[in-house]
């Protein structure tokens, strides 16, 4: 016991003593450093430069799709086309009206939409909303699209890296998080519910590939998941009224 008092009163004992607890610390704190850094950029960086990119396309392909539309509910079922920060669409949407499914070509530019609707003759000037859709051309905006979303996003956390793409040569990275129900309702305007559940695919060049969308779309109904696929940044196209 006296010989342990002694050693610890010694200077050099003392000195030595540091030496090798600092020299213990300082590789662990290295290590720590080296992990924090291979975890690349934080979430909000990631989905920050998404939304980057998205703005600042000229245009791409979209399409917005449901395979889980409740029953009984008019709504969109599918929605796909070029759209371009004009901001324009033109492609088709597919709804379900009256109980039946209906493919509809749409023509979106200079803030109004035309539509070929089954059983009329030529282009027809239409509310979208009337049928459970949003206006096309708007899904690409930085306020009433897809954007806004990523902005809004709260809670984000980094999933899964995959490979993905047509020719499965794209590295995707998963980050999820919650959208607020007034945000959504900005972008899909028959929505209602609070919150909503969101998954975002971010390529390594910081392109939103895919976004999952889940919640409640429509007043009284159970929770479904539309899921968003863009790709062919930088398209462009003259698109006019018909």
């Amino acid at each position: 016991m006296w010989k342990a008092d002694a050693m610890s009163r010694n200077p050099t004992v003392r000195r030595g003593l540091a030496v090798l607890l600092l020299a213990a610390v300082v590789p662990l704190a290295a290590c720590t450093s080296k992990a924090k850094a291979d975890e690349g950029p934080a979430p909000e960086a990631v989905v920050a430069a998404a939304k980057k990119t998205l703005d600042e396309t000229s245009g791409l392909y979209l399409r917005l799709t449901t395979d889980n539309l409740p029953d009984g509910i008019a709504g969109l079922t599918d929605a796909d086309g070029i759209a371009t920060h004009a901001p324009a669409f033109d492609g088709t949407i597919s709804i379900i009206f009256a109980g039946q499914s209906v493919d509809v070509p749409v023509v979106s530019v200079g803030g109004k939409v035309f539509a070929q609707i089954p059983l009329t003759v030529g282009w027809s000037d239409v509310d979208p909303g009337d049928y459970g859709a949003p206006d096309p051309a708007a899904l690409i905006t930085p306020d009433r699209g897809f954007s806004s979303l990523l902005a809004a996003t709260t809670g984000l956390t980094k999933g899964e890296t995959v490979r993905g793409g047509a020719n499965n040569d794209e590295i995707l990275t998963e980050y999820s998080g919650t959208v607020p129900g007034q945000v959504m309702h900005q972008v899909i305007p028959s929505s209602s519910g609070a919150n909503f559940s969101v998954t975002y695919s971010i390529t390594d060049d910081d392109q939103l590939r895919e976004a999952t969308l889940t919640g409640v779309f429509y007043k009284d109904s159970p929770v479904m998941t539309y899921t968003v696929t863009l790709t062919d940044y930088g398209t462009t196209k003259n698109i006019a009224k018909p």
